[in-house]
């Protein structure tokens, strides 16, 4: 899992609290803790994703597209972390002349993506407005 997908759901879920306002980078990035310039590169993702629209200038900033209620955690995960929990590298090599060298790579892939497949269904079962309703429970 990448934090560029924890960003990307507080970023989210910051502007359906502010669902009559715009909100800069700035702003969200002080409600999350990181950078602007971090932000600025989520919230790309998520504009092109159709989850954000952008406005300009002076009074600017950005405002959720999307109903709070139909956007799901598996939708952001889809756009912004997608594949991360398979590593980069599984060891093994599929030429060794040995059953658990040579096969350890393909059935840990399977196993990460299996893995990933449970993470999305869990995932679809939450939205933006469930994750803003247990911050209020708080």
């Amino acid at each position: 899992m990448n934090s560029e997908f924890t960003i990307a759901v507080h970023s989210l879920v910051y502007l359906a609290y502010l669902p009559e306002k715009m909100a800069s980078s700035d702003m969200i990035s002080d409600n999350v803790g990181t950078h602007s310039a971090r932000v600025r590169k989520v919230m790309s993702a998520l504009r092109k994703g159709g989850f954000v629209e952008t406005r300009e200038g002076s009074g600017g900033g950005y405002r959720l597209t999307l109903d709070p209620d139909s956007v799901t955690l598996a939708d952001i995960y889809r756009v912004m972390a997608q594949g991360s929990l398979i590593p980069n590298w599984c060891s093994g090599n599929p030429e060794m002349d040995c059953v658990v060298g040579s096969n350890m790579n393909q059935v840990m892939f399977g196993i990460f993506c299996q893995a990933e497949k449970q993470l999305e269904a869990h995932f679809s079962d939450i939205t933006i407005s469930d994750v803003l309703k247990q911050i209020h429970a708080c």
